[in-house]
């Protein structure tokens, strides 16, 4: 992962621990209207993706065990992780394409229930995402994953009736100098990190075709969570994926879903509008998007204000925001893996580290975010925003809420370190949390697709009654319980 060049040595702590008269004047701990529910606290666990389906995108234990572990810490609202709208195979990843996956996500929504006594919400993200190919072998991209074109013949100087057997034998024989001269920057791309669709791509039928059938598919994944019993929904509209996409200044498509930042909210919009028209009115539909892409030529905060403020033209029930994240400047994959979007310096914003900059880890976030809700709230909009990055303590949590960044807070690394913080907090005993390090041990584990867990925890009592363990018997897969005084 790319980090700042100061590389300067953060460390996190539990802040001012407050007592329990402080609590129940606080603001982190007061309800907030949310569409037409009521969330108990302005706590969140923002999504994550564990890697605990199956490989048909299935439920299993882990997956209820996971989320349940979350749920008995009793914050306010848990994200289901980003799960797939489409009914295509894309590994343990959660998918609701198909009504197949209603029963288990039924049993999902029921442990969350149960674990939580009623007191946590539940939303799920909905996600699409364009094919990604891994870094191939050069041999084996050239002899069989190239289309040999006339350009290709322009630039070695060959005849127009210079067979592709032959083209294909004098690229082989190239240096890598020459060879990036002579095809495409596409085709270098996809050779030295990997295929990858993009939104632009047009000339491919089923890119082009994206704004006809993607309100369809995230409507009936939205009827399908509705049925399983979720609360809501929170479209993916951020980092690297379709719907961000589509939002991104980078997008250039000429067919009126491009270009201006009101061509480009279009499909987006069209999206919420056709979940919301078929739902129930108390079913919530928010969305997570980016505050600043961090990226060249990407969309800033400008941008997203623009976005903002079209989603709550529309009444859209809340927005999360995030930050970065792109595949744009991710860094070259080694041979034989996919590029991860959260290795260059967007992924950094995304997930900083303990390693930093004179900002550090906390907060890289709160001013784009600030900036959008007072954009909202001086036109007249008191659409709830979720705001995330290194929120780790009530100290920093309760100071995002009085300093009117956001009205939620989002804890996601905080919540893995330690599941119990908020019930720790309510029950007079903050002083027993474990706070994230920011070591981005987790974020490691998710790049190589292994099951997610936390160092401050994976290691603990793993000779315990009925513990689930990785696939390597190595960790234990969710944090030891938590036994209140």
């Amino acid at each position: 992962m790319w980090k700042p060049p100061q590389k300067i040595r953060w460390t996190t702590g539990k802040g001012v621990v407050p007592d329990v008269a402080t609590l129940r004047t606080s603001r982190l701990f007061a309800p907030l209207q949310v569409g037409r529910l009521t969330l108990e606290t302005r706590t969140w666990v923002p999504a994550m993706v564990p890697w605990r389906a199956d490989d048909q995108g299935f439920v299993t234990d882990n997956v209820l065990d996971w989320y349940g572990r979350f749920a008995k810490g009793r914050p306010a609202a848990i994200v289901v992780e980003a799960t797939g709208i489409r009914d295509v195979p894309s590994g343990p990843l959660l998918r609701v394409g198909h009504d197949r996956f209603i029963p288990g996500l039924k049993r999902l929504v029921q442990r969350v229930h149960d674990e939580s006594q009623g007191h946590t919400r539940l939303f799920i993200q909905l996600i699409d995402f364009l094919s990604i190919r891994r870094r191939p072998e050069r041999d084996k991209f050239l002899n069989r994953f190239l289309a040999i074109t006339p350009a290709h013949r322009e630039n070695l100087d060959l005849p127009e009736t210079t067979p592709d057997a032959q083209i294909r034998t004098l690229l082989g024989g190239l240096d890598d100098d020459t060879l990036k001269r002579v095809l495409s920057l596409r085709e270098w791309q996809d050779l030295t990190i990997g295929a990858r669709e993009r939104v632009t791509d047009t000339h491919l039928p089923h890119i082009r075709e994206l704004p006809d059938i993607l309100p369809d598919l995230f409507t009936k994944a939205a009827i399908r969570t509705q049925q399983a019993g979720f609360d809501g929904v929170e479209l993916h509209y951020a980092h690297a994926y379709t719907m961000a996409s589509f939002l991104s200044a980078t997008n250039t498509r000429s067919d009126g879903f491009g270009g201006t930042a009101e061509n480009r909210v279009k499909l987006p919009l069209e999206v919420f509008h056709n979940v919301r028209k078929a739902v129930a009115d108390d079913f919530v539909v928010g969305a997570r998007i980016l505050a600043d892409e961090i990226i060249e030529g990407g969309s800033t905060g400008s941008d997203t204000q623009f976005f903002a403020m079209e989603f709550a033209r529309a009444d859209m029930d809340f927005l999360s925001l995030s930050r970065g994240g792109k595949f744009d400047d991710a860094k070259q994959p080694k041979m034989g893996d996919a590029a991860y979007p959260y290795t260059g310096q967007s992924g950094y914003e995304c997930m900083p580290q303990f390693l930093s900059d004179e900002f550090g880890p906390i907060g890289r976030n709160f001013a784009a975010t600030k900036a959008i809700r007072m954009a909202l709230k001086k036109a007249g909009y008191d659409m709830p925003i979720v705001a995330a990055g290194g929120i780790h303590n009530f100290e920093t949590a309760e100071g995002v809420l009085l300093g009117g960044v956001a009205d939620i807070v989002g804890t996601a690394r905080q919540s893995l370190a330690d599941p119990d913080w908020i019930a720790k907090l309510a029950a007079g005993q903050g002083d027993q949390m474990r706070t994230c390090e920011y070591t981005n041990y987790c974020e490691g584990l998710d790049q190589k697709h292994k099951q997610v867990t936390c160092k401050l925890w994976d290691r603990l009592a793993l000779d315990e009654k009925d513990v689930a363990l990785s696939v390597d018997n190595k960790r234990r897969l969710t944090a030891p319980a938590w036994d209140a005084e």
